[in-house]
């Protein structure tokens, strides 16, 4: 698991230089974004006595598994730490997988193995965690959530956009990396989640996969421009 720094506040731990988690850098300790595959914990937490910071949150943008799979043991390791949620994929997280009317496909995708932590805060859209303003991303999952750093620009996109095999909203299919694809619950939601992150002409932008991109947006403007003229999951 590699550990690279972008900007004054911001670090991507890559699994297998395929699978995300970040620690973003605040006054008072560390904000993990995502607990990744599981098996992670122990280099997370290397990671942080690298940087010399505790972790005091645990964000995650979303519940499928390889962004929860290392939740379980890091509560174990943090009993202390802060975990958040979306309201919506809280339930997720619990194992319920039912689908509201009116609220989409009925069927959800992707690994929802769940988790047995609970979370401490549930968040909306809007909401602060450290730095870190809340912004809805729903469409790979139903409470996906990103996070923009108001000190610098920098937007946690999760699965919201991809970068493997070249940048993509999540429903577009990259058959170098067709996961995030696949596992997108509603193609259409996605794209216009992803073209409101683009609104928010982010300076740097961190994925759930893939490198983290510095001066994004005419990229992302591209990839949902692309979503919008060739529909969902199109190579």
């Amino acid at each position: 698991m590699s550990l690279t720094q972008h900007g004054a506040n911001l670090f991507r731990l890559a699994r297998f230089g395929l699978v995300n988690s970040y620690l973003v850098r605040e006054e008072d300790g560390l904000t993990l974004i995502d607990a990744n595959l599981p098996g992670s914990a122990p280099t997370i937490l290397k990671a942080a006595r690298q940087i010399g910071l505790p972790i005091l949150r645990i964000t995650l943008t979303h519940a499928h598994g390889d962004h929860i799979g290392s939740l379980d043991a890091l509560r174990a390791a943090l009993p202390s730490a802060e975990v958040s949620i979306s309201v919506r994929d809280a339930r997720l997280l619990a194992g319920d997988l039912r689908v509201d009317a009116g609220e989409g496909p009925s069927k959800l995708k992707g690994d929802l193995r769940g988790a047995k932590t609970r979370p401490d805060r549930l968040l909306r859209g809007g909401d602060k965690v450290g730095s870190l303003r809340v912004v809805s991303a729903a469409g790979h999952t139903p409470g996906q959530l990103a996070f923009l750093d108001g000190r610098d620009g920098t937007l946690i996109a999760g699965d919201a956009f991809q970068v493997v095999g070249g940048l993509a909203v999540a429903g577009q299919l990259r058959w170098l990396f067709p996961f995030p694809a696949l596992a997108t619950w509603d193609d259409q939601l996605a794209a216009e989640s992803a073209a409101r992150l683009t609104d928010l002409a982010p300076s740097r932008l961190a994925v759930g996969h893939g490198a983290v991109l510095e001066n994004p947006v005419a990229a992302m403007q591209k990839a949902v421009e692309e979503a919008g003229r060739r529909g969902p999951k199109t190579a």
